[in-house]
């Protein structure tokens, strides 16, 4: 009991997800347990304080027992902490022993921008759709954005298994147990957990944990890049259930809605968390890729509208039905950063060949259009559905599973096979060299 702080057994206020008490020293988001259960500080006015009681306040009553701990949630670093699983207090959940480390408070400020170096290193994924159209680089933050029946979670685990990153932290939030038994299983056949932590929140847990989640995933994280030097990889599924929770607490504490019964602090508690991507000048750095679900395909919702101003682009999935796959759209997807490594970190050709191959299949689309309303096809349109037919299959689709050289190969492949010298249009010195048509 000397462990804690203070303790209170008068409560002032009960709601749904919050109580009330009259108490004097206490810090904002120190962290509390009322009868037992883990709750925060969310609001201070006076010395009347407000806790978010994480579990819900049914069966709590006026005289609950209160407990501060003194300080805000942490956690405990080391290496350790590799090739483990933890809930969102930081608990292992995998059956292994607590980690002992250096306690640090989670959910500190971003890096000073004196501190940061611009981003320029690139961050090959082996998936094609965004190594050559939407290529990442060290530092960048940068979301997918799916509708929920979309295959993301697959594609997060072969990221993290393809990236060459030296660390991977993957924070899940309301990830089913299938979810959460699929990225354990892949990267256990993988032979990866050792440069892998995992942060899970499941459907099973209480939905205001999540809020935990990505803080308790980016203080690991800077942990790793900072005094490791290592460039690590966070992954974060799914955003929209992280601002589900932030509105299910502003909502719960009578705050008036914003856009889409979101809370008004949207753009900042979601800015909070993308600030924490950096590029440090020693070598190490933190990029940050996450799961915006979509609801119906709605790109201006409140969630994927204030992260589309914070980050720096987005990858979009679809379903191609020409292919019957899902691919890495290249009209819908973005990555604003790529121009500072293609050509200079990958081959020469590759800004040409991405450009040409967009372009060319931008065409395709506008034969498909002539194509459904009943217009007669040009040699020309005829080529380009072809076209997009093998790039969509050898390229975007989300399976293809090849390096940034065979990629640029591959384009040079499907561009010669359809298309003359004069349709591609490139650099003469480059169609002299990689120039594989007649």
């Amino acid at each position: 009991m000397s462990a804690f702080q203070k303790i209170y057994t008068k409560v002032e206020n009960i709601t749904k997800a919050t109580i009330t008490v009259k108490a004097d020293g206490i810090s904002n988001e120190e962290m509390a347990y009322v009868n037992g259960r883990p709750a925060q500080v969310v609001k201070i006015k006076g010395n009347e304080v407000t806790l978010q009681i994480f579990p819900g306040t049914q069966g709590i009553y006026t005289n609950a027992e209160v407990k501060f701990t003194g300080k805000a949630p942490t956690i405990k670093l080391s290496d350790d902490l590799r090739g483990r699983f933890f809930n969102a207090y930081g608990e292992p959940i995998d059956g292994g022993a607590q980690v002992d480390g250096e306690e640090t408070e989670i959910g500190g400020p971003s890096v000073n921008p004196v501190r940061r170096k611009q981003p320029s290193e690139f961050i090959p994924t082996g998936i094609a759709g965004i190594d050559l159209n939407n290529t990442l680089v060290t530092g960048q933050k940068i979301p997918f954005f799916a509708d929920p029946d979309q295959p993301y979670n697959m594609v997060m685990a072969d990221v993290a298994l393809k990236a060459k990153a030296d660390m991977i932290i993957l924070g899940g939030m309301g990830m089913s147990n299938d979810d959460y038994l699929y990225y354990k299983q892949t990267f256990d056949n993988a032979g990866a957990l050792d440069r892998i932590t995992c942060f899970i929140n499941t459907t099973q847990d209480a939905p205001v944990e999540r809020l935990l989640i990505p803080d308790m995933t980016l203080t690991t994280a800077e942990y790793f890049a900072v005094k490791k030097n290592m460039k690590v990889l966070v992954l974060l599924t799914d955003m929209t259930l992280y601002a589900d929770a932030l509105a299910i607490v502003s909502n719960r504490m009578d705050q008036i809605p914003s856009k889409d019964s979101m809370p008004g602090s949207l753009y900042s508690d979601l800015a909070k968390i993308y600030e924490k991507a950096v590029q440090f000048p020693e070598g190490g750095s933190i990029t940050i890729i996450a799961v915006t679900t979509l609801s119906g395909g709605d790109i201006t919702h409140a969630i994927p509208d204030n992260t589309g101003y914070i980050t720096e682009g987005q990858l979009y999935l679809r379903r191609d039905t020409d292919i019957g796959k899902v691919i890495i759209d290249p009209f819908r997807s973005l990555s604003r950063l790529k121009q500072l490594v293609i050509g200079k970190k990958t081959r020469e050709d590759h800004p040409q060949v991405m450009n040409t191959c967009v372009r060319l299949f931008a065409d395709a689309a506008n034969a498909k259009t002539k194509q459904e309303n009943g217009f007669d096809l040009t040699d020309y349109d005829e080529r380009c559905l072809s076209y997009a037919h093998d790039y969509s299959k050898e390229l975007l689709a989300i399976d293809v599973d090849i390096d940034a050289e065979k990629m640029l190969d591959t384009g040079w492949e499907i561009l010669g096979k359809y298309f003359t010298r004069d349709e591609v249009a490139m650099k003469k010195v480059l169609m002299d060299k990689y120039w594989r048509g007649k």
